[in-house]
């Protein structure tokens, strides 16, 4: 059969192709001129354009052997219009540290979903993982087995643990606070458990960045963000700095786009200084500067937590939670951490409630209180409206 010769006309589907960005569209009709599963798709999403409905029903969690999570059900509501889209199931694959592969591996892995699959991917999107998209319950235990012997594992689905995702970190980026890749390794062989048998109310993602840059997006997109950061002064080198004013940096114009205003000029004796204790690591002046200023020698993390896309409620950005943390393997405090948040989420989280709404609905100060953290300065958002304070008795000082 010349499969070619199959693809459906997709008149709407062929406007989205049009202008100056790549389109998905463009990637799906080169998977099916060999793929029957990507030509059902095709027909399938120009379908539900005409006809202003989509045609996927939830299909909930398909599993492999031993494995609860990783496999995302998926079945058109109408299988008889679109046969080669009956089964359309994903799977996760778990992504290495920084995404660093050899063409070799890339090329192992093709081979696989290109015999078990429909040849589409999402490398990387919100998860993280290796998103191999289109295949039938038939291939999946097979397309798991090959996946094995090539060194891949599934990521995490359902009420699990989510494949871990960092940057490159002190691999490429010299402002790196933190070893992330090493980090994120170390976690995931940790959380097996937790990531392929789900047992928790809804998705749990943790995140790591490097430093505050956060070039994983772990704030937005995390319940927990692990971000690198210093606790002591930036280090400064005045005569580079100098020498970013003789080529025509405008010093006062660094100072003013500090959101603290922790950076002082002194325009006479050309000396750059910083009020360490107003400093919140923006990383502005170190970006612009990356010569004359580079991250503190005492290293660590800040531990966000509550961030996440809109689904059940609005989207969260992390708010901080413990502003400084040693970051050093084996990772003791932050995998304490971790334990103590899940169990307090698993005991009083409703179903598909994430962490930051579970927050929300019950208060910072009784998530603090089941977790055993003291309440910090840094995680107030906003100054106290309301004056009318209440003290629990056994925190009232009496005199005499």
């Amino acid at each position: 059969m010349d499969v070619e010769k199959k693809v459906a006309a997709t008149p709407l589907l062929d406007e989205l192709e049009k202008g100056d960005w790549p389109s998905f569209v463009t990637e799906i009709k080169k998977a099916a001129k060999t793929s029957k599963m990507a030509q059902g798709l095709l027909e399938q999403v120009e379908a539900s354009y005409v006809e202003k409905t989509g045609h996927w029903k939830h299909g909930g969690i398909v599993g492999v052997k031993g494995y609860g999570g990783g496999v995302v059900g998926r079945y058109t509501d109408d299988p008889d219009r679109f046969p080669d889209a009956r089964e359309f199931h994903t799977m996760r694959v778990n992504q290495v540290p920084g995404f660093f592969y050899t063409s070799e591996k890339l090329r192992a892995l093709a081979d696989i979903w290109d015999k078990y699959g429909s040849g589409l991917y999402n490398m990387h999107g919100s998860t993280g993982d290796i998103i191999l998209l289109g295949t039938t319950t038939e291939n999946l235990q097979p397309c798991f087995d090959a996946l094995g012997e090539i060194d891949f594992d599934l990521g995490g689905s359902g009420g699990a643990l989510r494949t871990l995702s960092c940057c490159c970190g002190e691999a490429r980026c010299e402002k790196s606070c933190i070893d992330a890749m090493d980090m994120m390794y170390d976690l995931t062989m940790y959380y097996q458990n937790e990531m392929h048998r789900p047992a928790w109310p809804y998705k749990f993602k943790i995140k790591i960045s490097g430093c505050p840059n956060d070039c994983a997006a772990a704030s937005a997109r995390s319940d927990m963000a692990l971000i690198g950061t210093w606790r002591d002064a930036i280090q400064v080198n005045q005569e580079e700095v100098r020498k970013y004013v003789a080529d025509g940096m405008n010093m006062v114009q660094v100072c003013r786009k500090c959101p603290t205003e922790a950076l002082g000029w002194d325009e006479k004796n050309q000396t750059l200084s910083i009020k360490t204790e107003d400093c919140v690591r923006c990383m502005h002046c170190i970006n612009v500067m990356p010569k004359a200023l580079r991250i503190g020698k005492e290293r660590g993390i800040t531990v966000q937590i509550g961030g996440k896309a809109p689904v059940v409620k609005g989207a969260m950005i992390g708010w901080i939670l413990v502003p400084f943390m040693k970051a050093e393997a084996p990772y003791t405090e932050i995998k304490d951490l971790v334990s103590r948040i899940t169990e307090f989420w698993a005991e009083h989280g409703k179903n598909r409630e994430r962490l930051g709404e579970l927050v929300e609905r019950l208060s910072l100060a009784t998530f603090l209180e089941g977790v055993g953290l003291k309440p910090l300065p840094q995680m107030v958002s906003a100054p106290r409206a309301n004056p009318y304070i209440f003290w629990k008795e056994e925190e009232v000082v009496k005199n005499g």
